[in-house]
């Protein structure tokens, strides 16, 4: 349990921005639960998000057990004693990112299956963003998560995914070579620069219905944000992609299709996950 009285540096501030500056450590989501379940009080009582603080104010902060991971269900493809292979919901992050986090995470999931590797990225081979949803390869032990981690870094793996986007790009099919560097006006986000690292994408139009497309993905280089980032260039951002300016939607329509890797067991394996209906129907 923490206890906080506010002085006059912090009156008129937002509850819940408080709370995040006090507890950097945890995760906005991870803050946002705290405030949804009634972990935080106000002189004994609950509040909005947004009520602002007054000189004097008793906070109370209490609810918060790292321990308390919540629990999520994730679709199995392959499996062995080295490495598994998933269906990532979209929706669900990676890893935690480097905070205390109660929040459900493939990292997390994975977990109880690994066998001489710790650490809140243990097991994760290669990453998807939370929106992106489809085919996802975690390791097992840690020699095989060093045996996958190579195949990705010298890109001797391919990736295939599927994106929605408004409109009809043009040409249907070419390769976009835009170098990518991070945004300094915004670190979390990613734009096309001469000063950035070569990124490289092969895009096909599948699909149209006039108002959607549906595009083949076949990235070569693997920056953060390549696709997004490089449709976005050729003002075709992925539809519900808010950070770079995609139409608002109900998810991000970005899909892992295929994966093509070599496993431990010097087998090599094509894994692949459809879309769920309601991604295609965007362009039905």
């Amino acid at each position: 349990m923490n206890n906080f009285t506010i002085d006059e540096s912090q009156v008129g501030k937002r509850l819940d921005v408080y709370i995040q500056e006090n507890f950097t450590n945890y995760s906005r989501s991870t803050i946002q639960r705290l405030l949804k379940n009634q972990s935080v009080l106000i002189n004994g009582k609950t509040n909005k998000n947004s009520y602002k603080l007054k000189l004097n104010d008793n906070i109370v902060v209490s609810g918060f057990d790292p321990e308390k991971v919540a629990k999520i269900t994730i679709p199995v493809i392959y499996e062995d004693d080295d490495c598994i292979v998933i269906n990532k919901p979209e929706g669900v992050l990676s890893h935690s990112k480097g905070a205390l986090n109660t929040e459900a995470t493939v990292a997390s999931w994975l977990k109880p299956k690994l066998v001489d590797i710790e650490g809140e990225r243990a097991g994760i081979v290669h990453r998807l963003d939370r929106g992106t949803s489809g085919v996802m390869i975690c390791a097992k032990t840690n020699k095989a998560q060093i045996f996958l981690q190579k195949q990705f870094a010298e890109r001797n793996t391919k990736k295939v995914y599927l994106a929605i986007i408004k409109g009809s790009i043009e040409p249907q099919e070419a390769i976009i070579d835009m170098p990518i560097q991070r945004n300094p006006k915004s670190p979390s986000r990613f734009k096309v620069s001469v000063n950035g690292k070569s990124a490289i994408t092969h895009y096909k139009q599948i699909k149209t219905n006039g108002q959607y497309s549906l595009i083949e993905l076949t990235p070569k280089t693997g920056r953060t944000h390549q696709l997004r980032v490089h449709l976005a260039q050729m003002k075709h951002p992925i539809v519900g992609d808010n950070f770079y300016n995609g139409e608002e939607s109900d998810r991000l329509y970005l899909h892992a299709e295929s994966l093509e890797i070599l496993l431990p067991s010097n087998v090599k394996k094509i894994f692949t996950a459809e879309p769920n209906n309601n991604f295609l129907a965007k362009v039905d």
